[in-house]
């Protein structure tokens, strides 16, 4: 088998190798530079739009942080990353809320994108305050997202909140904390953050 990540450690990437170093599949890592190889042809061969993260296992192509999630965790089911298959609905339903509902309501947040009453009716977030208030009641209610176990979901979701916490994206939850504590204390992730975080120290040094 061939695994191949193509990522840059400031980036979604980061959410990509936590969940590649969950599988604890081998894989080779290529980094690429925003400015060039990112955006050179090769790269697009890859991935039209140009963005990480990426992989490729034995010559299929996975873009889009989620899609790599679900997909790991299925190509490596030894790890027990997703739950069994009649018992994947908070699974699904959780892992795609934080890829898109509180994706979209965080970004347009960050641009000074407000709807108004009008248009919460075609945003499927609605709007920003009732985002955040179903994420904190997704994260209250088990250990996990997705129930009792840590699934692929938590490792998306988890990195919305995470990135939430740091960047004052996301307003103080004492759910989020708490929810936080548990999954950033896993080793996969403490491996993952290492990595990036001397993969940028190599990168500041060198310029």
């Amino acid at each position: 088998m061939s695994l191949t990540f193509y990522t840059n450690p400031m980036s979604r990437g980061r959410i990509a190798r936590w969940m590649l170093e969950e599988t604890g599949a081998p894989y080779e890592t290529v980094v690429l530079d925003y400015a060039s190889t990112m955006k050179g042809d090769e790269y697009r061969q890859i991935n039209p739009m140009a963005k990480v993260p990426a992989i490729v296992h034995d010559g299929k192509v996975v873009t889009e942080g989620a899609a790599i999630c679900a997909y790991l965790a299925d190509a490596f089911p030894e790890a027990g990353l997703a739950p069994p298959t009649t018992e994947r609905a908070d699974y699904y339903r959780w892992l795609f809320f934080a890829a898109g509902p509180a994706e979209q309501a965080i970004t347009n947040k960050s641009f000074g994108v407000a709807p108004d009453e009008r248009q919460q009716r075609m945003a499927g977030y609605g709007n920003f305050d009732l985002m955040v208030d179903v994420l904190e009641r997704a994260v209250s209610q088990h250990d996990y997202i997705a129930g009792d176990s840590f699934t692929a979901a938590d490792v998306y979701a988890g990195s919305q909140v995470a990135w939430g916490k740091q960047f004052g994206s996301l307003p103080q939850r004492d759910a989020f904390d708490t929810y936080l504590a548990r999954i950033l204390a896993r080793p996969a992730y403490k491996r993952a953050a290492q990595i990036d975080d001397a993969l940028i120290a190599a990168a500041q040094a060198a310029a």
